[in-house]
């Protein structure tokens, strides 16, 4: 029955295509001909019998009114849509929104993960995003890591390796080069319309058309392509991307202009603020000029990296925010070490959304509030003095679960619950035993630094997964050597390895445990007091020396915390932010002037030498005391030498 329809429609078809043929004064081979034909053919696919496509075909031939165009000759609805202040100007086809329209479009998300090479991947994505209720993970919006445009869009190999949202081997339909119709390749990771969006896709890149390449590629997979403007790392000087390109603001504008003109999803930029605030708005200003949707601003100056990080300006970003349309959507990023430094940075910078990156490496259930006292079961640790976190067994078991979910396609092990004193230790015991009874050379292999040798994985998933827990566990191996050595030996890919390492730390972490129950809490105190008594010291201190920049950037944040961020020492912050080494904690880096202080960041001779001449000049200004002794300007002297610090850039020698 369905074939002898088949044929029936067959025939009806080649009738109506006969009949065109035979009828050159009624039908002509104008392009609009042939588009009705190709139209016809599609149609008759599609429809269940062939007196609907002849009604259609009908209807298509008869007079048409001639179609609207402006003074250019382009279509009208066209000239429309460009004008349209949501829309891209002039853009190759229909309408695209952007700005505030297109934030709102996406959930308007408050918190951010941000671009982080290698570091931002599908796997870490969605473990960020697990913490939220399911219902409340598309809230957060994710970039991927930082990709190079030109061999994204060149090199298919280094696509494969670092993008997935097919399978390796399925031709994206973005890269079809025949008209022939092929099924849309079924989504897999990245950018999966189910799990992983929003997502903005990051590229460096310093040629408009290799961006605009690449970005095209992306497009399909993600809600917009975002423009690194902020890498300060060598690479990116000796690449001449990210931070280097501030000096060059022509070329910035043509990168995004190219793919706010050119690309059918948005753009969007991100920045770090330069040496004034009225350069800083300039750049900005560049940026939102040439069509960018949303600014990011990391509130940290080029220089300002490793032992130069620092604090971010807050108050430059919300000076920004001030001066720019008050439709402008802001990002701000910097300063999050834990869940409450959200809520004061978007009230102390005044942005729409606040991205972190380090925060969020060591500590994924950045985003998610803290669970209500009693309400954090197994996975969440709550100390005797009121503060707590995700325990860091618990994070690794989330994290191995998605790894073997979706990027092996494997069920993960069954574990057994998360261990709390009074729990059967049993398997404590048996655990000892088998290490005790264990060969070396087995041990080894267990430990994955021995066996055959396996074949070289090269998902990016796997590729983050050693950095990922070296980050997880920074404190945890600080204290467990033994476990610090097993993750160094772990090979990509090797899920084995890292399931015997998730035992291990299982194991510590149980015994950990244990031991701030037996020693009522008074263990992780004696590990801590050092650090309280300096703390307490340092606060005092630093309340008169005063705090600079710093303290105008969070005076909004400050009426709500007793709690200030400290700009002459990190140990204040390092206190507020301590927990046992079971549970994942940000990783504090020292002030530069600590790090100065320490030895481990050193001026060039050049600038040594300049350092001197300037303080040989300002002592010849001093004023003296009635007994002939210099008054020195302590706050003087150290705003000085901390800014002939940063201003050494990459002439410093690691110490």
């Amino acid at each position: 029955m369905l074939a002898q329809q088949i044929k029936e429609e067959l025939n009806s078809f080649k009738m109506i295509r006969s009949f065109c043929s035979t009828s050159p004064r009624r039908f002509d081979y104008s392009p609009s001909y042939r588009q009705f034909l190709t139209v016809a053919r599609l149609w008759w696919l599609s429809s269940p019998s062939s007196a609907r496509l002849v009604r259609s075909f009908v209807s298509l031939s008869a007079p048409k009114t001639p179609m609207a165009t402006d003074a250019n000759g382009a279509p009208a609805a066209v000239a429309a849509a460009a004008a349209h202040p949501n829309a891209v100007e002039p853009g190759p086809g229909k309408a695209v929104l952007r700005g505030r329209a297109f934030y709102e479009s996406i959930g308007s998300p408050k918190y951010v993960v941000a671009p982080m090479v290698a570091q931002s991947e599908f796997a870490w994505r969605m473990l960020t995003r697990s913490f939220l209720p399911p219902s409340e993970q598309s809230s957060i919006l994710a970039y991927t890591p930082m990709f190079h445009a030109r061999l994204f869009k060149e090199t298919e190999s280094y696509r494969e390796q670092n993008f997935q949202p097919v399978r390796p081997g399925v031709s994206a339909a973005s890269e079809a080069t025949t008209p022939t119709p092929t099924p849309t390749p079924t989504p897999w990771l990245d950018g999966n319309p189910t799990i992983d969006r929003p997502l903005f896709v990051q590229f460096c890149a310093n040629d408009p058309e290799a961006l605009l390449g690449a970005a095209q590629r992306a497009a399909p997979y993600c809600d917009a392509v975002d423009i690194n403007f902020g890498c300060p790392q060598g690479i990116a000087r000796k690449g001449h991307y990210g931070a280097f390109l501030q000096e060059d603001q022509d070329l910035v504008f043509r990168l995004v202009n190219t793919l706010h003109r050119h690309l059918s999803i948005p753009v969007t930029a991100k920045i770090r603020i330069l040496d004034t605030r009225e350069a800083t708005l300039a750049y900005a200003l560049n940026v939102l000029r040439a069509g960018a949707s949303i600014l990011t601003v990391h509130g940290r100056r080029r220089e300002q990296k490793g032992h130069l990080t620092g604090l971010a300006d807050w108050s430059t970003i919300r000076w920004l925010r001030d001066q720019l349309p008050p439709e402008t959507v802001l990002f701000a990023n910097g300063n999050i070490l834990e869940h409450g430094d959200l809520a004061r940075c978007l009230e102390a910078t005044g942005a729409g959304a606040v991205m972190s990156a380090e925060g969020n490496l060591s500590d994924p259930g950045l985003f998610a509030a803290p669970p209500a006292d009693g309400d954090g079961g197994r996975a969440y640790w709550r100390g005797r003095d009121g503060k707590g976190g995700w325990r860091v067994d618990e994070v690794m078991r989330r994290y191995l679960d998605i790894v073997h979910t979706y990027v092996a396609g494997a069920a993960p092990p069954k574990r057994r619950p998360l261990f709390l004193p009074g729990d059967d230790g049993a398997w404590l015991e048996q655990a000892e035993e088998e290490d005790a009874e264990q060969p070396a050379r087995k041990k080894v292999k267990r430990d994955g630094g021995g066996g055959k040798k396996k074949d070289k994985v090269t998902s990016p998933n796997y590729g983050g997964m050693q950095p990922h827990m070296f980050h997880l566990l920074r404190h945890f191996v600080s204290r467990h050597t033994d476990v610090r050595d097993m993750l160094a030996k772990a090979r990509s890919g090797d899920l084995e390895a890292y399931e015997a390492i998730l035992a291990a730390v299982e194991r510590k972490v149980a015994e950990g445990l244990l031991e701030y129950e037996r020693t009522d809490g008074k263990m992780f105190d004696e590990e801590n007091g050092v650090t309280a008594a300096a703390a307490a010291t340092t606060t005092s201190a630093a309340a008169v020396k005063g705090q600079g920049n710093v303290e105008a950037a969070v005076a909004a944040a400050e009426s709500a915390q007793d709690e200030t961020l400290d700009g002459e020492s990190s140990v204040a912050t390092v206190k507020r932010c301590k927990r046992p080494w079971w549970v994942v904690q940000p990783i504090v880096r020292p002030l530069p002037k600590e790090a100065l202080a320490k030895g481990a960041i050193r001026p060039s001779k050049k600038d040594l030498q300049k350092l001197a001449e300037e303080e040989e000049a300002a002592s010849k200004s001093r004023t003296l005391t009635p007994e002939g002794q210099p008054v020195e300007d302590k706050v003087l002297e150290d705003k000085v030498l901390q800014d002939k610090v940063l201003a050494t850039d990459d002439k410093l020698l690691a110490g």
